[in-house]
């Protein structure tokens, strides 16, 4: 059999090194969306058992019974109506909650999920980040997510910490995660500004 001339094998090798690339292109792709089915089924089954226990608390109680027992608790309250809600949540009751929200662009593409956990730690995963391409050094990143949300955070609470995970071996963001988070209002602002730098 004839051996190949050095044209022939680079022009295999660079045919290889794109079908290589290709490969693991779509092997990260499936594995983002392994994670995402995960996550999903989780919320799915966090929804299920919380209806499950509404159920099973309520199941010997009619629904006049329970709209008479809000609305004398409401009368009797000497709060005003707006602040009847706004309950404080002690670290215990918060461990085990999870709020998730996903920020979507105008043609309904996924860009971004972020998970507050526990009320004090948000994971922040951005989707296809090489396309995203959101670095630390960027300006719209510091100028819109750390000076606009971030920093305003640290003022009023010190123990804020931030930490990054980045694609593959680049300097591009992947994850970010942000502890010793103190309030939904501070997710809130760090969703909004999200939103600003993603759309």
């Amino acid at each position: 059999m004839p051996s190949m001339d050095d044209n022939e094998k680079n022009i295999s090798l660079e045919k290889l090194s794109k079908i290589l690339s290709t490969i693991q292109n779509i092997y990260y792709k499936k594995n983002e969306q392994i994670e995402e089915l995960h996550q999903e089924i989780a919320d799915l089954k966090e929804i299920l058992n919380y209806l499950n226990l509404i159920i099973s608390n309520q199941s010997f109680h009619s629904a006049d019974e329970l709209y008479h027992e809000a609305k004398n608790k409401l009368e009797n309250s000497d709060l005003p109506i707006e602040e009847y809600f706004q309950e404080e949540i002690s670290d215990d009751n918060a461990k085990g909650t999870k709020i998730k929200s996903k920020i979507f662009s105008e043609d309904d593409n996924l860009l971004c999920i972020l998970n507050f956990i526990d009320s004090n730690m948000i994971d922040i995963k951005f989707i296809d980040p090489e396309v995203r391409n959101i670095k630390e050094t960027s300006e719209d990143f510091i100028g819109i997510f750390l000076r606009e949300a971030l920093l305003p955070i640290k003022d009023k609470n010190p123990e804020l910490k931030l930490n990054y995970r980045y694609y593959k071996n680049s300097n591009i963001i992947e994850n970010i995660e942000i502890l010793n988070i103190k309030s939904i209002k501070d997710f809130d602002l760090i969703e909004a500004k999200l939103r600003e730098l993603l759309l």
